[in-house]
């Protein structure tokens, strides 16, 4: 199987994790785009009856298109779980997410959620995070000053840009800054550097968060229990 083939194996399986009642929250991304595909079958040939709490643009549209019924995180007072992607995992579940710009609304999400589900490619499993560029969502308004403490700092950052070679723009109409570090050795100091720092609106660690991942291998999907 090849790598699409993969998410779409894991995409599918994941929606045997959603029962009916359920209020879910929809990721982002191209694993999850064939889970919301899968869900969206699901309630229109199976009569499944779950109300979806998107994270981004991308998805929600995806979902109406499907005829997936949506509310918002702020109409909602629970949600019972949140199938999303992630870019890393490491040895220790721990995460990075933002890879399609949508880290805040996930981030969001899955702190409202009372489970956290991830469905990932072997790929993206890894010993130690860093490999993959470390997203860092900020507001335009002095957002050149923080890259520049950034890069004062050695974190390599770069500001995400369109292929056009304009700024990329978030849901939320802010700049993701990229940090390139190789390896991250202590993700939690790094968190809280991180947040502290003013017009930061959020970082693309995912700490602690997740419960279940499934890993889509060659043999099959694996389900790894994280905590």
């Amino acid at each position: 199987m090849n790598q699409t083939e993969l998410k779409k194996l894991v995409g599918q399986k994941s929606v045997d994790w959603i029962k009916d009642g359920m209020i879910v929250g929809l990721g982002t991304g191209s694993t999850v785009k064939f889970m919301v595909d899968e869900l969206g079958r699901k309630v229109k040939e199976e009569g499944l009856n779950v109300v979806g709490v998107t994270t981004s643009n991308v998805t929600a549209k995806q979902a109406t298109e499907l005829g997936i019924p949506l509310k918002s995180v702020d109409e909602v007072d629970h949600i019972d779980l949140t199938i999303d992607g992630a870019d890393e995992i490491s040895a220790d579940f721990q995460g990075i997410k933002g890879g399609g710009a949508a880290l805040l609304f996930e981030k969001i999400v899955a702190t409202n959620s009372k489970k956290n589900l991830w469905i990932v490619d072997e790929s993206k499993m890894v010993e130690t995070l860093g490999a993959f560029p470390l997203p860092v969502e900020v507001i335009p308004y002095g957002s050149q000053r923080i890259f520049d403490r950034f890069e004062e700092k050695g974190l390599n950052p770069s500001f995400r840009k369109k292929a056009d070679g304009a700024l990329l723009l978030t849901d939320s109409d802010n700049y993701i800054i990229d940090l390139h570090l190789g390896r991250i050795e202590d993700p939690h100091a790094l968190a809280d550097y991180l947040i502290k720092q003013v017009g930061v609106v959020e970082h693309g660690l995912f700490l602690d968060r997740v419960n279940t991942v499934i890993v889509g291998k060659q043999t099959g999907p694996e389900v790894l229990e994280a905590r």
